[in-house]
């Protein structure tokens, strides 16, 4: 991708997640009627998620034609057909169905660029919050609000402070406990959808996120990018690191996303 057009895209992507945005406060406000469904995985999904998914497929078909999207809510592209993609847009009109559902705000439009089974591009967008989280390889990672814009930076991690894990409920973190090391202090964060548990990694509110559960690629393509500009990243519980499109199932292995890749993390957790 030419670097000229690339930030050019980010702009316009950006654009694309507020309006994305726009219409989900409409659901949330109740000014659209919104209905709620139970999925075969038996997750939640309203209308709000199938509006935002059909038009942001429109959006970024309109942007760039030749890139194919592919969305949580529409999954079912044949892995025969996606090997061949190189690049591809990845998206979760609504990350935090339940959150939504639940109002408690911590919901959030996420999209990434994915070339090369890698993602290049991340946006993490929470409408009712009024932040976006968003980077550009090469270009650094930032988080703007209502009033300001703030760059992201790389921060080192400290083994002999007390580690900060972001986690989504009290089951989590029970589940989390057991496989942590004795040897260190932690506080647990309680937060909202799993895009903005990234967003508290990348602004330093949290150290790290640890998912033992289901996800799907869309959950983390967009972190994955904002992460690797302030040298942090997702790692999955041999330590590796996660790659998009490179099997037929899209389901996540359960992962840690760190502030610091380079810190020893097989200190904290014993996943064996």
């Amino acid at each position: 991708m030419n670097e000229l057009k690339s930030q050019v895209l980010l702009e316009k992507v950006l654009q694309i997640a507020h309006q994305a945005g726009d219409y989900l406060n409409l659901f949330y406000n109740g000014e659209i009627d919104f209905q709620i469904n139970i999925k075969s995985d038996n997750t939640p999904i309203t209308n709000a998620d199938l509006f935002v998914n059909q038009f942001l497929i429109e959006k970024l078909t309109a942007l760039t034609p030749h890139i194919p999207v592919l969305s949580e809510e529409n999954c079912q592209i044949p892995f025969s057909d996606r090997r061949r993609w190189r690049t591809y847009w990845l998206i979760d009109p609504l990350d935090g169905t339940q959150q939504f559902i639940n109002r408690t705000d911590q919901f959030a439009v996420l999209i990434a660029l994915i070339h090369q089974n890698r993602s290049m591009l991340g946006i993490i967008h929470a409408p009712v919050l009024k932040q976006t989280y968003y980077a550009l390889k090469g270009h650094g990672a930032y988080k703007q609000t209502e009033h300001s814009l703030q760059t992201l930076s790389a921060r080192k991690f400290d083994l002999n402070h007390t580690v900060k894990i972001a986690v989504g409920s009290k089951n989590a973190e029970q589940k989390v406990r057991s496989i942590l090391s004795s040897n260190y202090q932690y506080e647990f964060i309680t937060y909202g959808s799993s895009g903005l548990k990234t967003a508290l990694v990348a602004e330093g509110s949290a150290d790290c996120y640890i998912r033992l559960g289901q996800t799907g690629e869309w959950d983390t393509a967009a972190a994955e990018a904002i992460l690797s500009e302030i040298g942090g990243g997702i790692r999955d519980t041999q330590f590796n690191a996660l790659t998009y499109n490179k099997r037929p199932s899209l389901i996540n292995p359960d992962f840690i996303m760190v502030s610091d890749i380079s810190a020893d993390w097989k200190k904290i957790f014993q996943f064996n």
